[in-house]
């Protein structure tokens, strides 16, 4: 293994900090409310830092920076909507009423949320099972993401790395809950913030300055456009033309996949209850934009400029790593390795290190908590004690050792695919999420109206129609899962022997699942509601009791 003297003192202060952060969370952690929500008492720059940081991973850093070497910069799209959608929209509008409702309703979780606010354990549980079988998939494409990295830059075997990281994040959050996970993420947020700074600094100044930098990626369209533009690629400058297999990846399965995606996730909107009052989540609002204007916005636009120093390098070739159809997730590790100072080298292994461990942390506690409180808890009757605590802790355990397997075989089973996974997955387990929970969620918030079967019809219409569409429809997914080529001898339904099936501008096997599954939710979930008995007016005061 080689690791320089100062990429070593780096990560060991940085562990040294994460255990002591670690451990006072473990300290400060007395009942199950601790555990579950922090106590419900953190500061908004802590719970605004958290969020991001949970929300931006090395998936983002090190999977969509690839992905812009790809698209170029019409991914800046995807920062706009996290932004304006994931922050803004959702500190708002969502975070308020999810505080509030929790906090009457005594949740500590996203599924026990809906549960309560539906009366129904199904809801509960089936919300619980959602996020154990499909978050260890978004888990495992973190986690191969910094180990891919340190693979690259470090010549650090892959496995030994996968689980060096996987007991330092697992250490911390089954002791110190969801305390630990907040605590370390705000130090986390703060490293991500500084390093992503530094790398758009050095690139910007190697490339002569923000002008000279983009007429140089413009400068090559016509590069781009005789690689990839068979499937619309115009240039790192320009979208993909409208209607073709890029445009329809870009925009249905990366922009509005997460953009959108990003309002349901379980591990998010648990961070709304940890707060004492909206004021907190109003504070949090423009620390939470700046901390993703930075994080995605650098990370996408570094990543479109890599193809700048790529092109002009004889080392490489002709072609870039993205218009040659290379690994997206190796790009921005090599990039990095190639053209950045060695300097910088160590600090942003540190930050995608940080940036890894705080959304992985989020996640295993979420889906800690889905089976040892939303599905053991609730089948069993053992919810309100502080023993509650020890089923979580063993649920913690058992979903990470099933995410760090997937880590594992996924680049072993498929190869390339488990390279580009790193951003696909994300934004699938994002739209899963989205058609699932997200017309239910916002029903539960703002419509008196919805009934528990309108809850449950569409929640499961979201989920039948999403899994649908991945396991036979989407071609990506499909052709990688092989269930439809074992059952209809294709790797989807809509690519016939002339080509993929074409309705206008549809390209249906690279429509993403988000815009089938969604629709199809909000239309279930409203028919059904207006046409089943209404809960008692008793229990809906008190849902919004916040309301009065």
């Amino acid at each position: 293994m080689h690791m320089d003297p100062l990429t070593g003192v780096l990560v060991l202060l940085y562990l040294i900090m994460i255990g002591y952060l670690g451990y006072q969370g473990f300290r400060g952690t007395r009942n199950v409310t601790d555990y579950l929500v922090a106590g419900r008492q953190i500061h908004p720059f802590v719970m605004a830092l958290s969020y991001g940081a949970t929300f931006i991973s090395t998936s983002a850093i090190v999977g969509f920076g690839g992905a812009a070497a790809i698209f170029g910069m019409g991914i800046l799209w995807l920062t706009f909507l996290n932004i304006f959608v994931g922050i803004f929209i959702a500190f708002v509008f969502l975070g308020g009423p999810t505080r509030a409702m929790g906090h009457h309703l005594d949740a500590h979780t996203f599924p026990e949320l809906l549960g309560k606010r539906f009366q129904s354990k199904f809801i509960q549980v089936f919300a619980g099972i959602v996020i154990i079988l499909f978050m260890p998939l978004y888990t495992a494409v973190v986690s191969m993401g910094i180990a891919r990295f340190m693979e690259v830059e470090f010549q650090i075997n892959y496995e030994v790395s996968l689980f060096f990281f996987t007991a330092i994040v697992a250490l911390y959050v089954v002791m110190g809950g969801l305390k630990g996970v907040m605590y370390t993420d705000a130090l986390q947020g703060s490293i991500m913030f500084i390093g992503m700074l530094a790398i758009l600094v050095l690139t910007y100044a190697k490339l002569g300055g923000i002008i000279d930098a983009h007429e140089s990626l413009s400068s090559f369209t016509e590069v781009a456009v005789s690689a990839m533009g068979a499937k619309g690629h115009q240039g790192w400058t320009s979208m993909p033309t409208f209607g073709s297999p890029y445009w329809w990846v870009l925009v249905s399965t990366i922009v509005m996949g997460v953009g959108i995606g990003v309002l349901a996730q379980p591990q998010l909107a648990v961070r709304y209850m940890t707060v004492k009052s909206r004021k907190e989540l109003n504070h949090a609002v423009l620390i939470g934009g700046v901390f993703i204007l930075v994080m995605t916005g650098v990370a996408f636009v570094v990543g479109a400029l890599s193809n700048v120093f790529f092109l002009n390098d004889p080392d490489v070739g002709k072609f870039s790593i993205a218009a040659a159809g290379g690994v997206t997730g190796k790009i921005i590790p090599m990039f990095i390795d190639k053209y950045m100072p060695g300097w910088l080298g160590s600090v942003i292994f540190v930050t995608l290190l940080a940036a890894a461990m705080s959304t992985v942390s989020s996640q295993f506690h979420a889906m800690g908590t889905a089976a040892g409180r939303d599905i053991y808890g609730v089948l069993s009757g053992k919810t309100s004690s502080a023993s509650a605590i020890l089923p979580t802790r063993i649920g913690i355990v058992l979903t990470l050792l099933f995410a760090t397997a997937l880590a594992y075989v996924l680049p072993k089973v498929y190869k390339e695919a488990g390279e580009t996974i790193i951003a696909s997955g994300t934004a699938l387990f994002f739209g899963l999420c989205c058609s699932t929970f997200l017309p239910m969620y916002v029903g539960a918030l703002y419509w008196r109206g919805i009934t528990k079967a309108g809850a449950i019809t569409g929640s499961l219409a979201g989920f039948l129609a999403s899994a649908f569409w991945l396991l036979f429809a989407h071609e990506k997914e499909s052709s990688a899962l092989l269930l439809c080529s074992k059952i209809f001898g294709t790797p989807s339904l809509f690519l016939g022997e002339n080509g993929p099936v074409v309705t206008g501008k549809i390209i249906w096997m690279v429509v993403d699942p988000l815009f089938i599954g969604f629709p199809v939710a909000i239309l279930v979930t409203i028919v059904v509601s207006l046409c089943t008995p209404r809960f008692s007016e008793e229990h809906l005061d008190q849902c919004f009791a916040h309301r009065r």
